[in-house]
């Protein structure tokens, strides 16, 4: 089935905007509900985050192909699966939609709407996390897709749960993401001034996974 170039626009705005909905929404619950404790506050933005991912894999995955992130466009625009000129189309309909989710789940819990968070994530370690998690997101999207795509919302959901609590950055892996979230000064936040360190590492493991498994992929065609 094929859709228009604007109901896919709306698909990868809307997700993105639901998507961080929930980023930020159950990072302010779980902050609120948490009494201070952090690992909890944690644990309840990692299981919202997962399972939301799921579902909404599922739901736009059809229409646009449930990006909802620049970097996996970028993938799929390198690897012949979708034109340059869609895939440019992608990314600010991905910003426009997470900024919308940020501004949506604030009013929900009665915070102000225009925020700009003061949450550092400096530090080359972090960067290096970032560059973990998009390889691993990359990975995960592209081998499972290979070989099982009805299970590639499951597994990009497994992930992510996972990788919020193996990696020090907490898996941002999402350069629309991390944008959105430099507006929030909630939980889920990050400091403008961490915001480039984290984009330029997401694009690199993205890159790097899908050079890893472009090779990986490909069939062995001697007899």
């Amino acid at each position: 089935m094929r859709f228009s170039v604007a109901r896919r626009l709306v698909a990868e705005g809307l997700g993105s905007a639901l998507l961080l909905a929930v980023v930020i929404g159950s990072g302010i619950m779980g902050e609120r509900l948490a009494g201070g404790n952090v690992a909890i506050a944690l644990l309840g933005n990692t299981l919202a985050t997962g399972a939301a991912l799921v579902v909404l894999i599922q739901v736009f995955g059809p229409i646009s192909g449930a990006h909802f992130n620049p970097a996996v466009t970028l993938v799929s625009a390198l690897r012949r699966e979708m034109p340059w000129r869609l895939a440019l189309a992608y990314p600010p309909a991905q910003v426009a939609g997470a900024v919308l989710g940020v501004w949506a789940a604030h009013a929900m819990f009665g915070e102000p709407i225009l925020q700009v968070s003061t949450k550092l994530r400096d530090g080359g370690a972090q960067a290096f996390a970032e560059v973990v998690a998009t390889f691993g997101l990359v990975a995960a999207i592209l081998g499972v897709s290979r070989f099982r795509p009805e299970s590639t919302a499951m597994a990009v959901g497994l992930y992510i749960t996972a990788a919020y609590w193996f990696t020090a950055s907490t898996s941002f892996a999402n350069p629309a993401v991390t944008l959105a979230r430099a507006l929030s000064d909630t939980f889920a936040g990050i400091a403008p001034s961490s915001a480039p360190a984290f984009i330029l590492a997401q694009f690199v493991g993205a890159l790097l996974a899908a050079g890893v498994f472009g090779w990986l992929l490909k069939p062995d065609t001697t007899p």
